[in-house]
């Protein structure tokens, strides 16, 4: 079990990841506006599959690799750092897209929409690089199982993602009808979650090893 400042640390840096523009915010955005909240729940569900999936593959491979590789979790670090300043560049570089400007989406039943959200999340590189660079970053050798300290971990952000995608979901409109008019509300998101998750990286570049 990962220690409470640890869980913190991790559960801030899930929050400011599932509001960073990506695939999955995008197509959840676009389809609740397209076909409406309850496609855009369903869509979710998928979604929230495709993080179980991950996250298991994810907290078994980790297991394995910490425990064959001297040095991984210094290797693994590095990588998520350096993940953390590309998706602060994506954020912050001249051009960067809005999850509001919305796509039209042709109408879908359930299984196609749920289907949809779940290859959606797992055709998602930023899904995969969570969970294979940011978990060891919160895991201590000694506190536990790696195993175990993954799988809290990677509920927690499931729960963090699918709580926030929800409610992103149910307000999709409203959020979308606010900042259509007002690009400089959209470069201001853009602005704040690059720097945040630049900070985050240089802090992770910073840290010594365990």
């Amino acid at each position: 079990m990962p220690d409470a400042s640890h869980l913190l640390a991790f559960a801030l840096i899930a929050l400011g990841l599932v509001l960073t523009p990506g695939p999955n915010m995008i197509y959840l955005v676009s389809r609740s506006i397209s076909q409406g909240r309850a496609a855009g729940l369903v869509s979710l569900a998928g979604v929230g599959l495709g993080f179980i999936v991950y996250m298991l593959c994810a907290a078994f491979g980790i297991t394995a690799l910490v425990f064959a590789v001297p040095y991984a979790y210094d290797a693994l670090r590095i990588g998520g750092a350096l993940y953390l300043l590309h998706l602060a560049w994506q954020a912050l570089r001249p051009g960067g897209r809005s999850p509001f400007q919305v796509r039209e989406l042709a109408p879908d039943r359930p299984r196609r929409l749920f289907a949809m959200g779940l290859f959606t999340n797992l055709l998602n590189p930023k899904a995969a690089m969570l969970y294979l660079s940011l978990l060891p970053q919160f895991m201590v050798p000694g506190h536990g199982s790696v195993l175990g300290q993954s799988v809290v971990l990677g509920f927690t952000q499931i729960a963090i993602s699918l709580s926030v995608n929800a409610l992103i979901v149910l307000a999709a409109g409203t959020i979308a009808g606010f900042l259509g008019g007002r690009p400089l509300w959209q470069a201001l998101q853009r602005w704040l979650m690059g720097t945040v998750l630049a900070a985050l990286a240089v802090r992770m570049l910073a840290q010594g090893r365990r």
